[in-house]
């Protein structure tokens, strides 16, 4: 299962502009099998993180994709898939312009027919707390974008903090996209009342029953993300790594 653990880069955003091999060997000597590409420095050379994949070792765990470059500089994004050998080009984020009933009505349209053009890759939404603030169709814009039809490309990246910020209870949430969730998102919460970000196995998230649940329904990669660290983030992501090796061996 350990080949499934990733580390997402946002996480390690500031060690990446001091050097994205350096950073991607100290991920692989940590233990890590993969890297989510993400927040990778300003004017990044494709071929260079394709090389520090391949010196490495450590596979590619989809890409974050804003929703500009998804539009009009898809072709360029294909490519840098099919360079670092990653079929999984994920929406992260969308600004407020967005959060309302209209705009998530247009998100989904518009990664459906992102999706559409591209048969042989995934799009997916990774999705916040903001979502589930808004109703559609008597259910939250997140469930709404992720809507587990035939017709709906649009497969899921769940974070379980924001699902859990967000009120609802992770396990119950994540049922619906079985085997419509090739990544899922892991960062726990702190157990007191901030509710900050939390290595994973340190707060108040029970992330045993989702490993098995992945494990049963098609997760693919488990993609550590801890947004803000309180030391050194490649400190936080080992506790991460160590925790879910140890969940690994009771599952």
């Amino acid at each position: 299962m350990e080949q499934k653990f990733a580390a997402q880069l946002f996480t390690v955003r500031d060690e990446l502009t001091k050097g994205i091999t350096s950073t991607f060997k100290e991920l692989k000597k940590m233990g890590w099998a993969g890297v989510q590409l993400s927040a990778l420095p300003a004017g990044y050379d494709p071929n260079e993180v394709k090389e520090a994949l391949q010196e490495t070792g450590l596979g590619a765990a989809g890409m974050h994709i804003s929703l500009d470059r998804m539009e009009d500089d898809l072709e360029n994004v294909v490519k840098e898939a099919d360079l670092y050998g990653t079929k999984d080009i994920v929406l992260p984020y969308i600004g407020e312009e967005h959060r309302s009933v209209e705009g998530y009505k247009s998100i989904k349209k518009r990664l459906n027919d992102i999706a559409r053009k591209l048969p042989n890759y995934r799009i997916s939404y990774h999705n916040h707390d903001f979502e589930l603030k808004t109703e559609i169709n008597g259910v939250s814009a997140l469930e709404y974008i992720l809507e587990p039809t035939q017709d709906n490309l649009v497969l899921a990246e769940i974070d379980v903090y924001w699902v859990k910020k967000g009120g609802q209870e992770i396990l119950s949430f994540i049922q619906p996209y079985a085997n419509r969730m090739p990544i899922i998102h892991l960062k726990d919460m702190s157990d007191d009342e901030k509710e900050v970000f939390a290595e994973v196995g340190t707060g108040k998230i029970d992330f045993l029953p989702i490993l098995q649940w992945g494990e049963k329904y098609g997760v693919e990669w488990y993609a550590v993300e801890q947004d803000i660290c309180p030391g050194n983030p490649m400190d936080s992501l080992n506790i991460s790594y160590e925790n879910l090796m140890r969940l690994k061996e009771q599952i």
